[in-house]
């Protein structure tokens, strides 16, 4: 393709959308215990403007929700009606949607009544999975809840171990306050969790098949990986384990989370890209945080729309 200025540019080999922290709910708007704004009811028609655009663009090929599809707010008998209005509105795509659990749906829903509506299928209430939309490249879903104090039943042997973790880790009684918690200490909070050996070791073995198939691998995931593109009370409770797997192999090029809904992204020591999205829910009125994502072979581009920032993300050769 030549462009105006007689340049040839380079067309990506696939294109996709991504949004997070839509956290719609029927309720006025509040304010998060920073005392962020956030306008509930708005976050939806950010979702309908998301999947018009990307519809226009016809080369888009899926979609991915990072997590946190309905707020914690939302009341507890609209849960359910809630969820399915929101998945209903991606599902207006003209291609695969791929969901992903945050903290907010886990509020609302257990994960046995959650993974059915967001048609993630898997064993066993696990929400990890792969994707490959094009032999080049990979897809990781990680289940940043799977040792988590949420959605699963409380005598679950993940429910008991993470709330171990947290009694340990976390000596307040509110064990979602980082109160006297020192640095990256302040990530053992109850709305995060952590990534469990089996999930551990089938992301081993993911990135070796990537490895050997030549693939360059994108990791999605709600929790954020890196202390660099985050808030430490964002942060993956085993972050480091799950990043020291990672570097172990070339293959993973870029991480993309949401959860930390001011955004953030850093390159790590092994050239690893971090982006942490912005979140749709602390969109005012008339403003928008989505984005559209070009994929070429040593880059990846996101490009933003409005409150979303547009990051460029070189691969190391």
């Amino acid at each position: 393709m030549i462009s105006a200025a007689g340049v040839a540019t380079k067309q990506p080999l696939f294109s996709f959308g991504l949004i997070s922290d839509v956290q719609y709910a029927d309720i006025p708007d509040g304010r998060s215990f920073l005392g962020v704004p956030r306008y509930y009811r708005h976050s939806i028609l950010i979702l309908q403007r998301a999947v018009k655009e990307w519809n226009t663009h016809h080369k888009h090929i899926f979609v991915i929700n990072f997590g946190d599809i309905v707020d914690g707010y939302c009341p507890r008998d609209q849960s359910l009606n809630t969820v399915k209005k929101v998945v209903d509105e991606f599902e207006m795509f003209n291609g695969p949607v791929y969901h992903m659990i945050g903290n907010h749906c886990l509020y609302n829903l257990p994960r046995s009544e959650l993974l059915p509506l967001l048609k993630i299928q898997t064993l066993d209430g696990r929400a990890y999975y792969d994707f490959s939309p094009v032999p080049e490249y990979r897809f990781v879903v990680l289940d940043t809840y799977d040792i988590s104090a949420l959605g699963w039943p409380q005598d679950h042997p993940k429910a008991l171990e993470a709330m171990k973790l947290l009694r340990e880790k976390n000596p307040n009684e509110n064990k979602d306050s980082p109160n006297n918690l020192e640095g990256l200490e302040r990530r053992f909070l109850k709305f995060n969790g952590a990534v469990g050996k089996e999930q551990m070791e089938w992301l081993d073995g993911v990135l070796q098949e990537a490895t050997e198939l030549e693939q360059k691998v994108v990791v999605c995931s709600h929790l954020p990986l890196d202390p660099g593109a985050t808030s430490k009370e964002a942060l993956l409770w085993n972050y480091d384990e799950v990043m020291n797997l990672m570097h172990r192999y070339n293959c993973v090029k870029v991480c993309l989370a949401g959860h930390n809904h001011t955004g953030g992204s850093s390159i790590d020591a092994h050239g690893v890209h971090h982006r942490v999205l912005e979140a749709a829910l602390e969109c005012p009125p008339g403003t928008d945080a989505f984005g559209s994502v070009d994929v070429y072979d040593d880059k990846i581009s996101l490009v933003g729309t409005d409150k979303m920032e547009s990051t460029d993300m070189h691969f190391n050769p």
